[in-house]
């Protein structure tokens, strides 16, 4: 499960890969590092055009997985996209694309240890986008907040490819690599933009920083 990711292109390079027509970002910094429940930039569909703009990682849990709990800190990942849960926000209107240049998954070492492998497609870790999902909710995300209303977003994942599936055999995110492939997600009928939950090519991935909390990446650009 894909819960560390980083961003460290700019803004305007995400407003062209994602024909992105407003932007709410303000002054973007890159994320090194972007964790459950951070907030994080997402291009969305509005009603003017596509928008950039800043959302939480992590769409609300299912009714069953809150029994007992007093908040809700999310789901970043959605595999099941059959469940009723999530079909609701799978129209057009709730599609988004995530930008991102690097994501980790965690390696099981021999002494118990789970060290973060951060992958991309190349050292200069080229911008690409994550297929996901968006709402806004009012929840109690902590307790210490209370109940909040927010734009949250998750992306769906699928069966790992060869690279990343050495590392983490049980899933890896839904990439999405071109234009088309963004406009398809966006703006597709629901068929269609679901035939793109699926894994990358073997051989697409490099390995590119282990360890790290924080992708340590090129300079923005």
């Amino acid at each position: 499960m894909c819960n560390l990711y980083s961003i460290t292109k700019g803004q305007q390079a995400i407003r062209e890969l994602a024909r992105a027509m407003s932007d709410r970002t303000g002054n973007l910094p890159p994320l090194p590092g972007v964790f459950p429940d951070y907030a994080a930039p997402i291009v969305r569909n509005q009603p003017e055009g596509r928008e950039l703009t800043m959302a939480r990682w992590g769409m609300p849990s299912p009714a069953f997985a809150l029994k007992g709990r007093k908040s809700d800190p999310g789901v970043t990942n959605v595999r099941n996209v059959k469940s009723p849960h999530w079909r609701r926000w799978l129209g057009v209107e709730h599609r988004c694309v995530v930008p991102f240049t690097s994501f980790s998954e965690h390696e099981i070492m021999p002494d118990g240890t789970r060290p973060p492998v951060w992958f991309a497609f190349d050292e200069s870790r080229p911008l690409a986008c994550f297929a996901g999902i968006w709402t806004r909710w009012s929840s109690v995300r902590k307790v210490k907040e209370g109940e909040t209303t927010n734009d949250l977003f998750a992306f769906l994942t699928t069966e790992p490819n060869r690279e990343v599936g050495a590392i983490h055999p049980k899933a890896m995110p839904v990439i999405l690599t071109t234009s088309e492939e963004i406009d398809i997600w966006m703006s597709g009928p629901t068929e269609e933009a679901l035939a793109l939950q699926r894994p990358l090519p073997d051989a697409s991935l490099v390995i590119v920083a282990r360890g790290e909390r924080q992708d340590g990446a090129p300079a923005a650009s």
